[in-house]
């Protein structure tokens, strides 16, 4: 495995790494639907695994993987929260725009 990662370099991982996250940053920033924000925010989360998983092959050493695995299993949680607190606010409102969210205060 790490004569793949000699052959494509680590730059090229963070390079990666840095479009993906950025990336989701601008859907989180400029998007109002708020799937497109859930969405982008996973992006942003496997850039960071990606950054992992290569830093952890490049030092040989596995527990950057056992990492990216949990925070998988985090992630998968996160979104099935968020999907049923999305479709419930869904059946209520119509709509699951950011703006029509700020309503939900208070």
């Amino acid at each position: 495995m790490n004569n793949i990662l000699n052959q494509i370099g680590i730059e090229n991982y963070i390079f990666l790494s840095v479009i993906l996250f950025s990336i989701g940053v601008f859907g989180v920033l400029y998007r109002r639907n708020a799937i497109i924000v859930f969405m982008s925010i996973e992006i942003m989360l496997n850039a960071v695994n990606l950054l992992f998983v290569a830093f952890s092959t490049y030092h040989q050493d596995a527990e950057g993987q056992v990492f990216v695995f949990f925070s998988m299993a985090v992630a998968a949680a996160e979104v099935a929260v968020g999907l049923a607190i999305l479709v419930s606010i869904f059946r209520n409102l119509g709509s699951i725009t950011i703006d029509n969210l700020k309503n939900l205060k208070g």
